[in-house]
């Protein structure tokens, strides 16, 4: 199917708020654009060809790379909220290609060690303008990553960076001072949003079951929980692996439909007929229904108290912080240290921006055998049952 074809199947089948490919503002570099794709197919395909991409396989998630090889990483999660995004986006007629380039590319700008190392890297950096990952994000797609001779970056169409930028859940905040700031986020740049939080919700929640860190009876207190619950024959005992399944496979159903059935609601108020409606609204369609944001609420600050504060994940955090503030520290004194590749970036970006993103760019394993080299040897591991950081262990 060519491109002309493509764009003509858009218009038959995309809801009139949905944002048509032939509409797009286009690319900062002029490109002739491909004969069998899209833009924002095209758009995916040269985020899913980055190095940031790839190098998200070995990036924390909630657990180091190291801890096993079942949890999540940065790359699985990603991967999971562009599906959970496609459905969503197919489900309510949005564009399924824009929705699924802004949710591969939305976590691209993270450091190495998850939120620990973001905060790290944004303490060093405080001088400096900080770090943010969103932010971080967007500089990849636009400056860092080289792919064509005559730009950085990946050209990629306005829709896919303003969906990086106005990028936004409880743990990331938008910063869309150059993207039409007093607009919302398109309904495809919301789905994102939306697919992101249900993802790292579902999956963190099932990772930490897995991990034993998190156990059934603590979550009998969770309305969302007891909905799971109410919904599968399961008499609470024997929470074995294929029970978790079951009740982790349903809580993403139940919150896909609620999310779409409320979504579908907001619109029809709304009374959006064209992209641009969606973003003149002084609120977000695409949101779940007061009874769910609440559960889902709920389980976030369940997670953020028994998961992400957890002993075993606390000293992951503090591993973080004195991993990256050594490597950050070495490189700052000695920036010979730095490969050719990125020491001719000091220059123009100055020596600590360069540095951080030398850093950024690092997976866990490669920021554990940089330290490695740089001190010796790693920072050794507590004699902590369970806690496995630096070592390999077989799953």
């Amino acid at each position: 199917m060519t491109r002309a074809a493509l764009h003509s199947n858009e218009k038959r089948t995309l809801a009139p708020y949905g944002f048509l490919s032939a509409a797009s503002q286009g690319r900062e570099y002029a490109q002739a654009e491909a004969r069998y794709r899209t833009a924002f197919q095209r758009d995916r395909d040269r985020i899913l060809h980055t190095t940031a991409f790839r190098r998200l396989e070995y990036k924390t998630q909630v657990f180091v790379n190291t801890e096993g090889d079942y949890y999540r990483t940065r790359l699985t999660h990603t991967l999971e909220v562009a599906q959970l995004g496609r459905s969503v986006a197919r489900a309510l007629g949005a564009n399924e290609d824009l929705v699924e380039a802004i949710c591969l590319a939305h976590d691209l700008g993270h450091p190495p060690f998850g939120h620990s190392g973001e905060r790290a890297l944004d303490e060093l950096l405080v001088q400096h303008g900080g770090f943010d990952h969103n932010k971080q994000s967007l500089r990849i797609v636009t400056e860092i990553e080289r792919r064509y001779p005559d730009f950085s970056g990946l050209n990629l169409t306005r829709e896919v960076r303003e969906g990086i930028v106005k990028h936004e859940t409880e743990y990331d905040v938008a910063d869309a001072r150059h993207y039409n700031p007093e607009l919302r986020g398109h309904v495809e740049a919301q789905i994102a949003n939306a697919a992101d939080e249900l993802a790292y919700n579902a999956h963190d929640l099932d990772d930490g079951l897995r991990s034993d860190l998190l156990h059934s009876q603590q979550l009998d207190g969770l309305a969302l929980w007891q909905r799971v619950r109410a919904s599968i024959p399961w008499d609470g005992d024997d929470f074995d692996e294929l029970t978790r399944h079951r009740m982790i496979r349903r809580l993403i159903g139940l919150e896909t439909r609620d999310l779409v059935a409320s979504t579908n609601a907001a619109i029809a108020t709304s009374g959006a007929s064209a992209a641009i409606d969606i973003q003149r609204l002084d609120h977000n369609v695409v949101a779940w229904s007061p009874g769910f944001s609440r559960e889902n609420q709920e389980l976030r600050a369940f997670l953020r108290e028994n998961l992400y504060h957890h002993p075993r994940v606390a000293r992951m955090a503090a591993r973080a912080d004195q991993i990256i503030g050594a490597l950050y520290s070495a490189f700052i004194k000695t920036p010979k240290r730095l490969p050719a590749s990125s020491a001719e970036h000091i220059r123009v970006r100055g020596l600590e921006r360069t540095v951080c993103d030398y850093i950024a760019g690092m997976t866990d394993r490669f920021a554990l055998d940089e330290h490695a080299k740089l001190h010796g040897e790693p920072i050794a591991a507590p004699e902590t049952r369970g806690d496995t950081w630096g070592k390999h262990r077989p799953t």
